[in-house]
This record gives C-alpha cells, structure tokens and sequence, in this order.
C-alpha cells in the first residue's frame, strides 16, 4: 500500500509520497514542493533531511547503534580488521580469503610514494599544518595517475580499484612524511613485512638505527581507532565528498575536498580539543572533582562529553575506551595528563548528574588518550581520524558515481 503526507500552505493542500529507508526509516518526499507550491524547506544543518540514498553506514543515536553495510560495529571491533571493514564498507561485502588476498596486495604493493613527490615538501613552511599538507598531497596524487583521475566518470570507475588501494595505502606514507618534515627528521621507507597499521607506525617513529618498536596492543588499538572512524552517515566531511563528486570530479580530488572539510575543530578537531583541555586544567592544578563541579555549575564546558549524534550513549566510546587501558598497561606509560584523563572520566561515569544527562566520555575522549599515548601529537590527531574515515569517503564516492539517476 503507497503511503503519503501531506503539507497544507494557507488554503492549498499538497500530497507527497513517504519513502522507507535502509534500515525502515521513514521520509516524506520533497522533492517536488517548489514545482508544486513554490515553497522550499528550510532545514539548517540538514538535521531532519537525507540528501540521497545510501546503504553504506547506519547510525541510530536514540539508541547507540551504528552498523557498517548492516554489521554491528561491536561485531566488526571484534573479529574484523580496519582493512576488512574497508573493504567492507567499499564492495558491500566482508572479504573472501582470496578477494582480502587481493585487496591487500593492492595495498602491500602501492605504499611508496613517486620519488617527484617528496619536493612537494620542500615549498611547505615547516610549521605548515598536517591537514592543508594532507589536502593539497591527496589532490596532487591524482596528477601521478591521470589515467584514474580524468574526471570522466565511466573511465574512473574503470580504475576504481587500482585508485581506492592506492589512496588507502599512500595516505600513511604522505601523513608520516608530514610529521617527520616539521621535525626535520628523514622519511622512512614503507616495509612489506609489516601489517597496515604496523607500518604507519614504523614510517612515522622509526630511527635510522633504531628502529620502533610495534607492541601488538599499540598496532591494534590504532587499528581499533581507525576502524571507529571508517564511517559515520552523512557528516560534514562525507556530505562534502558526495557533493564535489556529484559534479564528476574525480576520486582524489573529491577525497581531498572531505579532508578540508574534517579539519573545522567542529568535526575532525574534536580529539585535539580534548587535549588542549586537559593541558588547561593541568596546568591550573585543579582536581578532576573541582573539575566536575565546575562543569555542572556551568562555568566549565567539558570537551570530549556527550555527543550530539548518541543521546544515550556513543556504541564506539566504550571499544576504545577497553583499547585506551591496554595500550596504557601495555607501554607502562605514565602521563599526569593521561592520569586526569581517566579521573575525569571515572568521575563522570559515578556522577548522577551526568548519568542523568547521559553525558558519557565520547569517542573522542578516548581516541585523544590513545593516539596521545602512542606518542602522536595533536596537530597530527586530525590527519589520524582521516586516514581512518578514508574508506567512508571512498564507499561513498563509488555509491553516488555508480548511480545513472545523481544529480549535482
């Protein structure tokens, strides 16, 4: 049975039909009121409107669900790696053996960069910021590839598979390149011997004649991290990849278009501010329980709590949440900021008035603590959340240039 809604504009009445979603949400079709009525919706920051269809990501923040391609986030946490959810959230499937072989190996084999590329570095001021790098090298990228960046949808659809695996992999090496130039320090080379996350490691800590040492609780929960991030709805960033590429532009430069958009610190810099926040209150010597007194006074915002999304709880907080405390155990590392970190949030866990108003640590608490810990600083904390939603942004980018009916 077609269902409708109708909308009633003084004296006029106007039917439209309801459309069901992906996961049986309900939607009034709009998009004939202004040839019907001459009217439009407003809807600022696009709260209570989808902009297309989508069976990539589902987010229900009433009740803390989010589900990759229809896998819950906590089974993928579990058993998948960052790469098998990426492959996941591009293709629609997990991984056969064989196709995880190859996907891989696209990877494996792509992760240098062209030797032309390293003099990009050289025009950058060295106190350049990581995200303007990692935008303007992810644009410049497509340049070694015209062939899979024509900007003709049919021929880079053709190369899809060749340019997802190589942005996937190059991006590691392009953001430890960016963190070892401001440090004046060599690049390292890529290693086949070591996993995805494994390398990224090694490419950004590495010494000449000491090499980093990766502690398999560290690799994982930087892989944990990346993973969390791999994708989230029609966000800033993923609604501005969708849009650049809804004119036709090509994968890499439709990626480096959602890289501008997840550096505003209302998005990507979120972790940062974490941070930043701890340092403040550190260096003020005040106590975690002063610290949650002032917060429910209102005299203090705590950043890194709640979620504007998840109104009970963020289903990703508490993953990362159990990978902050084994990486911490794991590295026998103590930090008087990290020590805050947890205070505050065993205090606010036991506080009734933020029990009441479900303001939980956020994924983004958490994610500051680990990557703090594994010795990533802030001003590389954004580009780390980018590697990691890559795969969304390239899932999505697929979904709207594979679909005859797109409009711009």
């Amino acid at each position: 049975m077609d269902r409708s809604a109708s909308i009633s504009l003084w004296d006029e009445k106007f039917d439209f039909p309801v459309m069901e979603g992906t996961e049986g949400e309900m939607a009034v079709d709009l998009r004939t009121l202004r040839k019907k009525s001459g009217y439009i919706v407003f809807d600022e920051g696009y709260g209570n409107t989808a902009s297309c269809f989508s069976n990539i990501t589902f987010v229900d923040g009433e009740n803390g669900v989010l589900r990759y391609r229809g896998y819950p986030i906590e089974q993928l946490a579990e058993s998948s790696s960052f790469l098998e959810a990426a492959y996941l959230l591009i293709y629609s499937e997990l991984p056969t053996e064989d196709e995880f072989g190859e996907f891989h190996g696209r990877i494996l084999d792509n992760a240098n960069v062209h030797v032309a590329m390293k003099q990009h570095y050289e025009g950058f001021p060295p106190d350049s910021s990581p995200m303007a790098i990692l935008a303007s090298m992810l644009n410049a990228l497509g340049c070694y590839y015209p062939d899979m960046a024509s900007n003709n949808r049919q021929q880079d659809l053709a190369t899809f598979d060749g340019a997802s695996g190589i942005v996937i992999s190059k991006v590691r090496t392009i953001a430890s390149m960016t963190y070892r130039m401001a440090r004046g320090l060599p690049y390292n080379y890529p290693r086949h011997d070591l996993d995805y996350c494994g390398n990224l490691l090694h490419m950004m800590f590495s010494e000449p004649h000491n090499p980093y040492e990766i502690k398999d609780e560290v690799a994982r929960a930087l892989d944990l991290f990346l993973l969390l991030h791999a994708d989230h709805e029609q966000n800033c960033s993923t609604s501005t990849v969708r849009m650049v590429a809804s004119g036709g532009a090509n994968l890499f430069a439709s990626l480096s278009s959602g890289v501008s958009a997840l550096w505003g610190p209302l998005h990507g810099g979120a972790n940062m501010a974490v941070i930043a926040m701890l340092e403040e209150i550190l260096s003020g010597g005040i106590s975690a329980h002063d610290v949650i007194e002032e917060a429910k006074s209102g005299k203090r915002r705590l950043m890194g709590f709640g979620h504007r999304v998840y109104k009970n709880f963020d289903p990703r907080a508490s993953i990362l949440s159990e990978a902050a405390d084994r990486v911490l155990r794991a590295l026998g590392y103590r930090d008087p900021l990290l020590d805050l970190a947890q205070s505050l949030a065993e205090a606010a866990r036991s506080d009734e008035y933020f029990i009441e108003r479900n303001l939980y640590p956020n994924v983004d608490f958490y994610s500051g603590i680990i990557l703090k810990a594994i010795g990533v600083p802030p001003d590389m904390f954004t580009v780390m959340f980018a590697i990691g939603r890559l795969p969304g942004w390239i899932a999505h980018w697929k979904e709207l240039a594979e679909n005859p009916n797109g409009h711009i």
